[in-house]
């Protein structure tokens, strides 16, 4: 049972008559302002919290918005509706509620906007259970007479305390209003779960319990007495409809981190159908008898070559006489030209070596017993390329129709991000054909055993098609023209768990069984090589080096850029060393 003696009386009883709907003109309706015939606690979304806030805020309507609520298995919900032009709240006055053993259906057949002082005809219906164990459960179903982008639920009577986004480190927010998005790519959002700790260690888990990748947010706002907590199931961009229904969501008590993550994850694992690492049949042989990746940095951005390839070679002898070279996947950043400037031609840079010296770095090194990785990138691509106009339809839009920006990076060092590039949506065709033609060009002429997804964590919700299901369809469609080759991913999210077996980076700190059972994972390409701690081709420039540990997570990676092979080979034939007793401690699994 969700225990609510966190959330006071005091601020339950708040707004059933401060919250009127008194400013409603007699001429918009003819009922009193008043009406509540469901017995709603007529809360603002100013009630339970902080006004203003004591820490960071975020932004809000700058007025009492009305929030009628409902109690539920002790707590208090509310509901939402958001289109693509206002912000409309139930009608409490046409709102009935149905209660059972368990289960409650709240059905407003009205709505009001513009802080309840006016009225619009539209519908939501909210269906919620509890189980026997205390988990409720919801969806919520909305109609109106134009599109909906998405619809919130409004929960009070959680209690304050530390929060965990997806399973990874607790933060302890204090009085700071804070929101997080899934799936986000750079926040780290990897599963829509979040979790708050309450008194003696006990922990709330709140999951969106998708089956379509979709925008779940989740905002926490600190009150005296818990937070007031709000979330978002936003609708594809792509597809839309006056009528949706969301995903279910679900609130549960559990007694540690360990008991909520592993709720959340098995349902994750049964909605995206993840299969054990161990059994993967997408997952070759060779990647699960892997001791360390060597990743050998090529061409940068300004067109600096770290290491040609026939450089490259050299290193992979010499790493043969220290390490058996079966398990060792070879990582190639930086092979295709200047790196990202010359993405989507994904073709050999001619300084490096060109195509017969990526060719010939390939069969020697598969010779030698390893296996190679080539990157590409999914999800970004130059508009100077040549080879961008046939699949300048592809510009990645956001929900509203406008591009989305890729100015993250500065590429040049004049200290502010550049527009050069821009992201790109494999949920179009012309895009997803392009790219997988060029992936299946350089498979078929090197050999190579594998292939490397940059970006493929991105998903934006748009206008033009779902980036999930692009991502999945061109990997089925390369595995049939290339069965046994291997996909990586960089910065997977859940749902692409089901479909890739290895991601650059490992998941879920506070819950990694739910990665690392589920699939491989080695260092970033940022990932310092010994000495300067130089992140190669990569943008970071400079961190800190860090040796190889035996107890570690992920696939030992050790980075070879420009003086590695001369000056740093004793740091890296430790890190080997390392890796191999890992590897033999773990009977040469991966």
């Amino acid at each position: 049972m969700i225990d609510d003696t966190a959330f006071s009386r005091r601020t339950l009883l708040i707004g059933a008559a401060a919250t009127s709907l008194a400013t409603v003109p007699a001429a918009a309706t003819q009922r009193t302002a008043t009406a509540n015939p469901a017995g709603l606690r007529l809360l603002t979304s100013i009630d339970g919290i902080n006004t203003p806030p004591r820490g960071g805020g975020v932004m809000k309507f700058s007025f009492a918005n009305p929030e009628p609520s409902i109690d539920f298995a002790g707590l208090i919900f509310g509901f939402e509706i958001i289109t693509f032009e206002n912000n409309y709240g139930i009608d409490p006055a046409l709102v009935s509620v149905e209660r059972g053993e368990g289960t409650l259906r709240l059905t407003a057949s009205g709505l009001t906007w513009a802080g309840g002082q006016q009225r619009r005809p539209g519908r939501l219906v909210a269906t919620m259970t509890r189980g026997g164990d205390g988990a409720i459960e919801w969806a919520v179903t909305a109609q109106m007479d134009v599109p909906i982008k998405a619809v919130k639920t409004v929960v009070r009577g959680l209690p304050r305390g530390r929060l965990s986004m997806a399973a990874e480190h607790w933060d302890d927010i204090g009085e700071n209003e804070r929101v997080y998005e899934y799936p986000m790519l750079t926040g780290g959002m990897a599963t829509p779960f979040m979790a708050v700790e309450g008194k003696a260690g006990k922990v709330w888990g709140i999951s969106a319990l998708q089956t379509e990748v979709r925008p779940a947010r989740f905002a926490f706002l600190p009150g005296p007495d818990g937070f007031k907590t709000e979330l978002l199931s936003e609708q594809a961009g792509w597809d839309r409809r006056n009528a949706v229904e969301t995903c279910r969501w679900r609130i549960a008590a559990d007694a540690d981190i360990t008991a909520a993550a592993r709720r959340h994850f098995a349902t994750v694992e049964k909605n995206w159908s993840i299969p054990d690492f161990a059994t993967r049949q997408d997952a070759p042989a060779w990647m699960k008898q892997l001791a360390c990746v060597v990743a050998l940095h090529g061409e940068h951005w300004t067109g600096y070559v770290f290491n040609d390839f026939a450089r490259q070679l050299e290193i992979l002898r010499w790493i043969a006489r220290q390490i058996d070279p079966a398990s060792v996947m070879v990582f190639l950043p930086g092979w295709d030209a200047r790196y990202y400037w010359d993405y989507p031609a994904f073709t050999p840079g001619s300084r490096p070596g060109g195509d017969a010296g990526l060719t010939r770095l390939i069969r020697e090194a598969r010779k030698l017993g390893f296996r190679v990785a080539l990157m590409f990138g999914s999800n970004v691509a130059n508009p100077a390329s040549p080879a961008f106009a046939p699949v300048a339809d592809a510009r990645l839009l956001d929900v509203y129709g406008s591009q989305f920006p890729a100015n993250y990076v500065d590429w040049d060092g004049d200290r502010k991000g550049d527009g050069s590039m821009v992201f790109m949506n494999l949920g179009v065709d012309s895009w997803r054909r392009h790219l997988t033609g060029r992936i299946a060009d350089m498979l078929d002429r090197t050999g190579a055993d594998a292939y490397f997804l940059d970006i493929c964590g991105l998903w934006e919700n748009n206008t033009q098609g779902d980036m999930m299901v692009g991502t999945r369809t061109m990997v089925s469609e390369l595995a049939q023209r290339h069965p046994g080759v291997g996909v990586v991913a960089e910065m997977q999210y859940d749902a692409q768990m089901g479909f890739i077996p290895m991601n650059h980076v490992p998941r879920y700190s506070l819950y990694p069984q739910a990665s690392d059972d589920k699939v491989a994972s080695f260092n970033h390409l940022s990932w310092p090589a010994p000495g300067h701690g130089s992140t190669g081709v990569h943008e970071y420039g400079f961190n800190t080096y860090r040796p190889v540990t035996i107890d570690q997570r992920q696939i030992p990676t050790i980075t070879f850029v420009d003086d590695s092979f001369t000056d740093q080979r004793a740091a890296i034939m430790r890190d080997l060393a390392t890796a191999r007793a890992r590897h033999a401690k773990r009977n040469g699994r991966t």
